[in-house]
């Protein structure tokens, strides 16, 4: 048998970071899927490693290199973005009703964009519930998505899927939290036909849950 697991990442230098521990761990790239928000215009087809003007590569737009991020955290994460391998070096943009201008790669992919495609609404709800996640959880996972973060769905053996979701959760929102955060500010369910989030929106979304330095 074969488990979907899907997590939430507030940036994708935190998601990048987890693909490419899950590449190391042995999980082959065919099933691991990437979704992020493109809102505030890190990637573009032809910028190289993710670079800003000024030559730092900043894909989670907090002003730091993220290549110095990483070496400080150990993590790996400027190996990861500076020079994507893997599953992250076939990163493409796309749209998706509701949400807007989005980077991604993997399997979930194209029955995202196959939906956006054919004009139905919520192109990533439907290829997430497909995939196996509730409609509850793809709708605040779609939110997420929306207001800046990243997703990642990996397919495993229900043997592996332990082992997975450890590595997957050390840096992931936590879902039921974010949801329920969400409706109090009154927000309901994911609407493919909202306004995208623009570039200060995500910023402003990205500072409510930014974790304090260690």
């Amino acid at each position: 048998m074969t488990a979907t697991i899907t997590r939430l990442y507030d940036d994708y230098a935190s998601a990048s970071q987890a693909v490419s521990q899950l590449e190391r761990a042995g999980v082959p790239r065919d099933d691991i899927s990437v979704v992020a928000s493109n809102a505030d215009n890190w990637y573009s087809g032809d910028r190289k490693g993710g670079r800003d003007a000024s030559g730092r590569v900043d894909r989670d737009r907090d002003g730091v290199d993220d290549r110095a991020e990483g070496a400080a955290a150990g993590a790996g994460i400027g190996a990861t973005v500076g020079g994507a391998v893997g599953l992250l070096a076939g990163l493409g943009l796309l749209a998706i009703p509701g949400i807007g201008p989005v980077v991604a790669a993997g399997w979930l992919v194209s029955t995202a964009a196959g939906a956006a495609a054919g004009g139905a609404t919520g192109g990533l709800i439907g290829a997430l519930t497909q995939a196996g996640v509730s409609e509850e959880d793809a709708h605040v996972y779609a939110e997420g998505v929306r207001r800046g973060g990243t997703l990642v769905t990996v397919r495993v053996p229900d043997g592996d899927r332990s082992r997975v979701e450890t590595i997957l959760d050390r840096s992931a929102v936590n879902i039921s939290e974010r949801g329920t955060a969400y409706r109090k500010a009154g927000w309901k369910r994911f609407d493919p036909d909202a306004s995208a989030y623009t570039a200060e929106q995500v910023r402003k979304e990205r500072d409510l849950y930014r974790r304090p330095a260690a």
